[in-house]
């Protein structure tokens, strides 16, 4: 089992903030290999009053980003990239698939491992999983760039 990383790190490693952070630990991270993310879903999320108001359900795209999310931490500490001078952006996003709704209370579960990788280039195959079910699924291809100055 590889290490945990706690939400200090997060911050550190991705830029995001809320409402969009949408990992709250990762764990088993392996550099350049996999990493499993974790987000707790919760009835607060800035989303569900939109989506739905009567039938609260996590947006499929919003799963997606969780998952790539869960990559870029394990991207980042992998290059140990200057998360000041550096962004790491989606570049494909293939084979997607929604399994189950993911609603308030649920654990998303996400492993995730490096198809390819190539420099500052990583190909993923990530799955999302609530109580052992497959909740989502899908391929995804990040880079890491320069911010403008």
């Amino acid at each position: 089992m590889g290490p945990s990383i706690e939400m200090a790190e997060i911050l550190k490693r991705i830029p995001h903030r809320y409402p969009f952070l949408l990992v709250d630990r990762c764990e088993d991270y392996r550099p350049h290999t996999s990493i499993i993310g974790i987000k707790c879903v919760t009835v607060n999320e800035p989303f569900f009053p939109g989506h739905f108001p009567d039938n609260p359900v996590m947006p499929g795209v919003l799963i997606v980003e969780a998952l790539a999310q869960s990559g870029a931490v394990m991207m980042s500490k992998s290059l140990n990239a200057d998360v000041g001078g550096k962004t790491i952006l989606f570049m494909t996003l293939d084979n997607v698939r929604f399994r189950l709704p993911v609603r308030p209370g649920s654990v998303l579960r996400m492993p995730v491992k490096v198809i390819r990788h190539r420099g500052d280039i990583f190909k993923f195959r990530g799955e999302a999983f609530v109580e052992g079910k497959l909740a989502a699924e899908a391929e995804w291809a990040a880079i890491v760039v320069e911010n403008p100055s």
